[in-house]
């Protein structure tokens, strides 16, 4: 029997579940019970599972074959930024341009605004890259390094990081996911990303005042320790040549995305000019070179805040995270192919019908699905494709939609430890979660602008604010190009349509 034959069961709630809970399930034991943080193989488990209820509806293994790998395409330019990234980290501090930029923060930041200062820098950097992991593996990086020497928690640098970078990669046209979001709901670039501004900027001007009061709270009035900021500082001069020309890379990488070239020939030409930079400034050969950018950088300096900071980088280093996100990429192709995510998102509709319970939901089913199948673009184009009809069927706006899955999707992702996001945060910044440092996990609730975003998006659905109707010209489009358009007049909605019918062209 050829694929094409085969005709498999969708399946029910119950069913849908199954490989859900269970392999929540598993993933506790692993975290929770071993206290390892590995979720590698729980996640394997889960699509174990998942295939089993696939081969149950009537689903060959070709045809689940075929979901888990699509899903694991779509994502790849996204595991080349990673490789790219590794690369720069690696190269990056071998030239000095990590190293510089630790040593003039120390000296011309104030350790009392430095996480304010860092969530503003992280975003505009990530707005400028279109990149929210570009932005954390190479700025964040060195923020990370500065915050170690004003004595600030890893954690505390680690939120602001996160809060910037992923603001900016939610509001930057050249980012994937914020192409991917309108794409998926069918409406307009710049319309959602203007959509998306009454949340965001609340979530920022909030989280930056947290950030100003936390860097006074966390320093003093005692200030910091200079004789700290002294030793790193000099410890830096003595192993690397300092001088502003050594930040050339990554104003060269910053230039590129301000004249809109792509992000991964840019990153690229990122670590050509740091391999030039630390041949000639910081005497490497070319040989170090080519083991910085595959193993990355490693030194021995005897001050554990530099040595923890710069030794790493390095395709290699990359891998733990690149082998998690396509595990959790083909869990989740699974999940979709298989129909279990549709039917739990079809039990969920069937239950709610108002426009702020299904805002809220959209919301909600963009997080959980971050939160099982640990994949930021499966949680926007899923609740994406399946939402879409019951906003148009209310006359609603998919802007709110597309604002609700970047909510849910984009945001949400560096929060869960084991989603692509979460887990490239965690290796980049160096947190050493992996070794048993669960205390840096605390990034994620002070990762304000990440999580508040999302709260500001369901009080606005259950207020009315900014929550748009669909414009003519949006209705319009809907019937031009066939959009599907639920039936929701059971439930007191009005025909969307009715008054935008395109008429017949009269017969010649």
């Amino acid at each position: 029997m050829s694929s094409d034959d085969i005709n498999p069961r969708k399946p029910s709630f119950g069913l849908a579940l199954v490989p859900v809970v269970l392999t929540l399930l598993v993933l506790g034991v692993q975290l929770f019970y071993f206290g390892d943080f590995t979720p590698h193989i729980p996640l394997a488990i889960g699509l174990a599972i998942t295939g089993l209820v696939g081969l149950y509806l009537g689903h060959d293994w070709g045809n689940m074959e075929d979901g888990v790998f699509r899903v694991i395409n779509v994502s790849l330019p996204s595991v080349s930024v990673l490789i790219v990234v590794g690369m720069i980290i690696g190269v990056w501090i071998a030239s000095g341009t990590v190293p510089t930029l630790i040593y003039y923060g120390l000296l011309v930041l104030s350790p009392q605004i430095f996480l304010a200062a860092s969530m503003i820098m992280c975003a505009v950097v990530s707005v400028s890259l279109g990149t929210s992991w570009g932005t954390v593996g190479t700025i964040g990086l060195a923020l990370m390094g500065i915050g170690a020497g004003f004595d600030i928690p890893m954690y505390w640098t680690a939120g602001a990081v996160v809060s910037g970078a992923f603001f900016g990669d939610k509001i930057s046209p050249l980012s994937d996911t914020t192409n991917l979001a309108p794409a998926v709901t069918g409406v307009n670039l710049f319309d959602h990303i203007r959509n998306m501004m009454p949340t965001t900027v609340p979530a920022m001007l909030v989280a930056l005042g947290i950030y100003i009061w936390a860097g006074y709270a966390l320093i003093g009035e005692g200030g910091t320790s200079f004789e700290r900021i002294e030793s790193i500082t000099v410890a830096l001069n003595e192993y690397f040549a300092i001088s502003p020309w050594l930040l050339v890379p990554a104003l060269l990488v910053i230039g590129l995305a301000i004249m809109k070239k792509p992000p991964i020939p840019s990153l690229f030409a990122g670590v050509v000019a740091g391999a030039l930079t630390a041949i000639i400034a910081q005497g490497s050969t070319l040989q170090d070179v080519f083991g910085y950018a595959n193993s990355g950088y490693s030194i021995d300096t005897g001050i554990t805040e530099i040595d923890s900071l710069l030794n790493r980088g390095g395709i290699q280093s990359m891998m733990w995270t690149i082998s998690l996100i396509l595990i959790a990429l083909g869990f989740g192709g699974a999940l979709e192919r298989t129909g279990c995510l549709q039917a739990i998102i079809a039990k969920i509709l069937s239950k709610v019908h108002s426009f702020a319970g299904v805002q809220t939901a959209a919301i909600a089913t963009s997080t959980a699905t971050n939160l099982v199948a640990g994949d930021p673009y499966l949680s926007i184009a899923l609740p994406g494709r399946m939402y879409a009809p019951v906003y148009r069927g209310m006359g609603r706006s998919t802007l709110n939609l597309s604002r609700a899955t970047e909510e849910g999707g984009t945001l949400m992702s560096p929060l869960i430890p084991w989603n692509a996001g979460g887990a490239f945060v965690i290796s980049a910044l160096g947190l050493g979660v992996i070794d048993g440092n669960f205390e840096n996990l605390l990034y994620i609730p002070l990762a304000f602008a990440c999580w508040l975003t999302p709260i500001i998006g369901i009080f606005y659905a259950w207020t009315g604010l900014f929550s748009p109707y669909a414009s003519d010209d949006e209705i319009r489009d809907w019937q031009e190009n066939d959009r599907s358009i639920a039936d929701m007049s059971e439930y007191g909605y009005d025909d969307p349509l009715e008054g935008h019918r395109i008429k017949a062209a009269p017969a010649e």
